[in-house]
């Protein structure tokens, strides 16, 4: 009877320790590796393990929803699979976190299995350690290399006083030399000395002729090069200015591939091609409130950088990264421009965007075999998708402009051209025959002064 009772109280404790650790090692059945790679995939673009993003923190869920609403593993399972359901079930639990966080719906993930969950619960409870980036390796060997610092200096020492003493070698060298030449020189040498021209005025008597014409090319010269000058007034080919709000379009368009008109639309509907507002910004960066794509990074900046550029997008439209939520306090963006026609001149972006893309993609193309492009943005702009400061890519200049209506062969099988031309294709291939009937912008009016002038 009291054997009985000893291994009846052991098993009471035993039972007592597996309740009392349960909740350390809940959600730890999974495989956090796998949970990393679930929780990047389907997760980050609202929630983020340590900060409240458009979601809550998820570090530590599982013991937090236990905590909070009472609830366990089957409850996270019905919550990410379909949480519109289970609010519709009528859980209190579930109406209350819909409710605490502005009734945002969350996504459902009915594509998840019990196993990828339980995995992704384990990277919560637990975030494996992150590996060591090559960053912190090159800082080792930096590092390593500080203490050859003294030997390094006292070597440039060695070498610098070196050269000094060469330098003093050679000019007492020169100097022997120069006493020796005077020793040398004979009387007939000393006497053809004196006839030597010593002023300039001596030497435009003997040359005057040749004098004058020096002269006069001199002039042409400076006259020409004055022309040029003012030929070249307005053009700022290679500016690129620095922004308020460091904007790279290498990352952007570049690694992120963002299509040129999602950000700047009206330049295919419209004359201009806008500066996108803050808005467009916050599409995305309400979510992607750091940087952390550390395979990339320009020189010279870290992560600290890119994230304090991004607190501006924050200040500038007036968000609260903490709350989730539009303060209202908005200040103004002063972007500088880069390009920018004089107002005497025409350009409407939608005819070059839409009537005129593939014509000059091809035009560029086989002009530039070596450089194609695949936008039409970048005939004009350049490569736009490796720049991480934009810069003016071409002279922008009117010969410019006229050099490429004379060479873009225009696309008469594009719908609206083959209807609206069709009366005059036979008078403008007999007009341009050498071509082989090939018509450029030049032949349908693209070097009218009307056409870029008022």
């Amino acid at each position: 009877m009291i054997s009985w009772r000893k291994h009846y109280k052991k098993t009471l404790i035993a039972i007592g320790l597996l309740l009392s650790t349960s909740a350390s090692f809940y959600g730890q059945d999974g495989d956090p590796k796998n949970g990393e790679k679930l929780f990047k995939a389907n997760c980050t673009a609202c929630h983020a393990l340590d900060k409240q993003v458009v979601g809550p923190p998820l570090k530590g869920v599982v013991e937090r929803v236990k905590t909070e609403g009472g609830v366990g593993k089957d409850w996270l399972y019905k919550w990410i699979k379909d949480n519109k359901a289970l609010r519709a079930s009528g859980d209190k639990y579930a109406n209350e976190i819909f409710e605490k966080f502005n009734k945002t719906e969350m996504q459902q993930f009915p594509n998840l299995t019990d196993k990828d969950i339980d995995d992704i619960l384990a990277f919560t409870t637990n975030p494996p350690e992150p590996e060591p980036k090559k960053d912190d390796a090159k800082a080792t060997a930096d590092a390593g290399s500080t203490s050859a610092a003294p030997a390094d200096k006292t070597t440039t020492n060695v070498v610098i006083i070196s050269l000094l003493a060469i330098a003093g070698l050679l000019v007492w060298i020169l100097a022997k030399l120069r006493q020796l030449v005077k020793l040398g020189q004979s009387e007939d040498l000393a006497g053809l000395n004196e006839t030597r021209v010593r002023s300039f005025s001596e030497m435009y008597e003997k040359f005057h002729f040749i004098g004058k014409g020096l002269l006069a090319i001199l002039a042409i010269l400076a006259a020409y090069g004055v022309w040029n000058w003012l030929m070249w007034i307005g053009v700022y080919k290679g500016y690129k200015p620095e922004q308020p709000i460091y904007f790279s379009h290498k990352i952007h368009a570049g690694e992120q591939k963002i299509d040129c008109q999602l950000c700047h639309s009206s330049a295919k509907y419209g004359k201009v091609s806008e500066i996108p507002s803050m808005n467009v910004c916050m599409n995305c960066h309400r979510t992607i409130s750091e940087y952390n794509a550390d395979h990339y990074m320009e020189p010279g900046k870290d992560k600290a950088f890119y994230d304090g550029e991004i607190q501006k997008i924050y200040a500038a439209t007036g968000w609260d990264p903490a709350k989730q939520q539009y303060t209202g306090k908005t200040q103004p963006v002063e972007w500088t421009r880069i390009h920018n026609m004089p107002d005497f001149v025409y350009f409407n972006h939608s005819q070059h965007v839409i009537a005129g893309e593939q014509a000059i993609i091809n035009s560029f193309n086989k002009k530039n075999p070596n450089n194609k492009i695949d936008v039409v943005c970048k005939a004009c702009h350049g490569k736009i998708d490796t720049m991480n400061v934009v810069q003016m890519a071409n002279d922008f200049t009117m010969g410019w402009c006229i050099e490429c209506h004379r060479t873009t062969e225009v696309d008469m099988n594009n719908g609206y051209n083959k209807e609206y031309f069709k009366n005059l294709h036979d008078k403008l291939k007999k007009q341009y025959p050498q071509d082989g009937g090939k018509i450029t912008v030049d032949a349908i009016g693209g070097l009218e002064c009307g056409k870029c002038h008022y």
